[in-house]
């Protein structure tokens, strides 16, 4: 069970922020609150990692709480976002202040 860089959103927090998690299911699953659901952000490309948004796959029918919208995809609940290397997660290419750059958070869906 490895640890790595990932970017952590919350609901109750306006800014992403940098942590270490485990990448097990167990982990991503006890994180958002359930069925994990992996997002495309970025392909990986020419070397580069790509990055994944990792959510609760029934946040709307739980009634999760809206977070905010990336990419104009309304997330809700907490939520991660990890690289991605092949079939593998692996530490998170971007930095946190580039993700808070592409949040929205109107609530318009």
């Amino acid at each position: 069970m490895a640890k790595l860089k990932a970017i952590i959103k919350r609901v109750d927090r306006k800014d992403a922020y940098t942590a270490a998690v485990s990448d097990s299911l167990e982990n991503l699953q006890k994180f958002v609150g359930g069925y994990i659901e992996a997002v495309t952000l970025y392909r990986e490309e020419k070397g580069h990692p790509g990055v994944v948004l990792i959510c609760n796959e029934e946040g709307i029918p739980l009634g999760l709480p809206f977070n905010c919208r990336i990419h104009d995809i309304p997330i809700f609940g907490d939520f991660l976002i990890l690289g991605t290397k092949g079939e593998e997660f692996c530490d998170v290419p971007v930095s946190p202040r580039f993700i808070n750059s592409q949040i929205e958070t109107n609530k318009i869906i």
